[in-house]
């Protein structure tokens, strides 16, 4: 997600420009909102991932997709991503690719894409690098249709590329038995089968964390609005909560 550094670096700059009160590390209740006096009170409070009711889920192998995008150094070498919508892919991809220098990201774009920067090949096109994938993985779906179907139709293509150079096993119309020491017990076709992996990494979508909002409304005499995931945790989907931030704004 690179592309969202320089929006990060832009909404921080114009905080401190604006001379915007921010506010970390704090906790807000009901009764602490009670107190407040403002004109318009809006609830971004976003998601949390959804856990599926498998047995053996508490097992220590298992982990929420926000601890592996956060800790990805601590992951085992072999790992079962249960769910392949968008989050599932963006972990897989995550865990496939070896971290390079900034320096050497662009080099490592063209070996991997077979762009030839020289033009000594016919279209600028050569044969591609197969990368060394940096871990095994299983990225499972319950449904039976193609991986990634959902993804965006322009870019879904290099997402699912990406990880079949990466060798990573797509498996799909898989039903999700139990997580032992041993590793993921799926049932496919009929048969049950022993993934044994190091990690199992939930990707089995989110829910929306409002329950301030809903508690605020009996509450609160002021206008109160709620936007981003806290609305809809179907997609984790950062251009469409800053468009409801930015057109919210604007009718205030």
């Amino acid at each position: 997600k690179e592309e969202f550094h320089e929006t990060i670096r832009y909404f921080k700059a114009m905080i401190q420009k604006l001379n915007i009160e921010v506010k970390l590390n704090t906790e807000m209740t009901i009764d602490e909102l009670a107190k407040t006096k403002y004109d318009e009170y809006i609830f971004s409070t976003g998601v949390a991932p959804r856990t599926p009711n498998i047995e053996g889920i508490n097992n220590s192998k298992v982990l929420s997709y926000p601890e592996a995008i956060k800790n990805p150094d601590s992951i085992g070498e072999k790992v079962a991503i249960i769910g392949a919508g968008g989050i599932g892919f963006d972990v897989a991809e995550l865990l496939v690719h070896k971290h390079h220098s900034p320096e050497d990201q662009l080099s490592t774009f063209f070996e991997t894409w077979g762009i030839d920067t020289e033009y000594k090949s016919r279209g600028a096109l050569k044969e591609k690098s197969c990368p060394t994938p940096s871990r095994e993985i299983f990225l499972l779906q319950r449904k039976t249709t193609k991986h990634g179907a959902g993804l965006g139709k322009t870019t879904g293509w290099i997402h699912r590329q990406s990880l079949k150079d990466n060798k990573v096993q797509m498996l799909g119309g898989v039903q999700y038995k139990r997580v032992t020491d041993e590793g993921l017990w799926i049932e496919q076709d009929g048969a049950e089968t022993l993934l044994e992996v190091d990690n199992i990494i939930l990707c089995a979508g989110q829910y929306s964390v409002n329950k301030l909002y809903s508690d605020a409304k009996a509450v609160l005499k002021q206008k109160i609005h709620l936007i981003g995931g806290a609305y809809l945790a179907q997609e984790i989907d950062a251009k469409r909560a800053i468009d409801e931030g930015v057109r919210l704004a604007h009718k205030l």
